[in-house]
């Protein structure tokens, strides 16, 4: 039986017809209401469609609601800007970004303009060469035509920043002076911090920002998380939550929540309007929790290193 995401995504389904139908297979495209031994669809109309699980032949999930490839590219630059390394230059509609070799994020190139091509590609890698880095391009869904499986997929989710992760995407986060007791901010992470982060990340490619402000979140012991506000060429300004990290010990005790509910708080006191985090598709615990929080699929990412 063909693996199916969750109830609630909205999926493109293929699936058999009975004998004598006048072609073997048929698609649709809606929201999945229930997993069984029956698979109901509801698409767009309304109309509930029921499948045998049995003949289910391939499924594909796509954004909760349709996404302009203009709206993935606006986003993608907000979140460039949060993420941008130390050293960066724009290239042909590409972003380069350097961050002394330490996360994806960081160092590597994106393309943020409908000028980026695949020519640019040499140019790009001796860039990156210049720095003793590989020549690694971040591809966003839809904008560039690469067939390459790449590594590291990524599921970027978003919300508005007023939804709280009370499992519903339309309930209301507290107002944004309400921030939780339990949680600290400072402008730049602290040992502690680091020490719960775990990861060898330098403090400058953390705190670096281009046009925004950051915040790194700490609940005691227990938890670290850092936000940022970066305004997309729309005019919309995004919080980003990265680097989200409880101590082993301490999990299982609603601190990521707390954690993510006190960014989207101090996100909507800088003027955050919408939220987006960075999944790995494998990553079944983020993906539920973010879930549960009213986070949606907004598109997919990965990483390519072109070879020469």
């Amino acid at each position: 039986m063909v693996e199916l995401p969750a109830v609630g995504s909205r999926v493109s389904l293929r699936h058999r017809l009975p004998p004598g139908s006048a072609k073997p297979l048929t698609d649709v495209v809606g929201h999945l209401v229930a997993v069984g031994t029956e698979v109901l669809v509801r698409t767009k109309s309304g109309e509930i469609v029921t499948v045998a699980a049995a003949d289910v032949v391939a499924v594909r999930e796509l954004s909760h609601s349709p996404v302009r490839t203009s709206e993935i590219r606006a986003l993608e630059h907000a979140a460039a800007l949060a993420w941008p390394g130390v050293e960066q230059q724009w290239l042909n509609g590409w972003l380069l970004r350097f961050g002394r070799g330490v996360t994806s994020r960081a160092n590597s190139a994106v393309p943020l303009d409908v000028s980026a091509k695949l020519s640019d590609l040499l140019e790009i890698a001796d860039w990156y060469r210049q720095r003793d880095l590989p020549p690694w391009v971040a591809l966003p869904e839809r904008l560039l035509p690469v067939r390459a499986d790449g590594v590291k997929h990524t599921r970027v989710m978003v919300r508005d920043v007023d939804e709280h992760d009370s499992g519903s995407a339309s309930a209301s986060v507290a107002p944004a002076s309400v921030v939780p007791a339990s949680v600290a901010h400072a402008a730049l992470p602290d040992a502690d911090w680091l020490r719960i982060y775990e990861r060898d990340v330098p403090v400058d490619v953390l705190s670096a920002v281009i046009d925004g402000e950051v915040t790194f979140a700490r609940i005691g012991d227990a938890a670290v998380g850092r936000g940022a506000v970066t305004a997309a060429p729309d005019g919309t300004r995004w919080l980003g939550i990265s680097s989200v990290r409880v101590a082993p010990e301490q999990r299982r005790r609603g601190h990521a929540r707390t954690l993510c509910e006190s960014l989207s708080a101090w996100g909507a006191a800088h003027g955050a309007q919408r939220a987006y985090v960075q999944v790995l598709a494998d990553n079944d615990a983020a993906v539920a929790l973010y879930t549960s929080m009213g986070f949606r699929l907004h598109h997919g990412c990965r990483y390519w290193q072109p070879q020469h």
